[in-house]
């Protein structure tokens, strides 16, 4: 028991310079490193390949772009629209945990749509105007 201790302390003890000194067997066990030329010469392989990529990217992108400008275009806008409907219910979410906002927005609701249906929809001339409305508002959005 004492003998491992002192090896122990024997192979963590250190150098005067302040480092670990190793013994013959621990000096065997380490790996090798590749020459610093054989590194220099990858690292520099690696770096041009890199700025190669690098100075063809504004091609590459301009390209898949012109390439797929139709299918990007209709991705962007269905993902700005979920993220539109996501920011509104959230919003209307917000609004119905305010006490008495709730109740007053239907009570509006249904003092709109009582006062709708006695203007256009219970005589016959009142569903022929709200009739020509509707139609004068279809040309002007469609157009004669």
């Amino acid at each position: 028991m004492a003998t491992e201790q002192q090896q122990i302390e024997l192979a963590n003890s250190t150098s005067p310079e302040g480092t670990v000194a190793l013994t013959g067997a621990d000096n065997q066990n380490l790996p090798k490193l590749p020459p610093a030329s054989q590194s220099n010469e990858q690292w520099q392989q690696i770096g041009s390949q890199v700025s190669d990529f690098l100075a063809k990217l504004p091609e590459y992108v301009s390209r898949f772009f012109n390439q797929y400008q139709q299918p990007l275009v209709t991705v962007f806008l269905i993902l700005s629209a979920i993220v539109t409907l996501k920011v509104v219910l959230a919003i209307l979410s917000a609004i119905n945990g305010i006490p008495l906002i709730a109740p007053t927005f239907e009570l509006i609701g249904i003092g709109y749509t009582a006062w709708f249906v006695y203007r256009y929809l219970i005589k016959a001339e009142n569903r022929q105007e709200l009739a020509q409305e509707i139609r004068n508002f279809q040309n002007q959005i469609v157009g004669s």
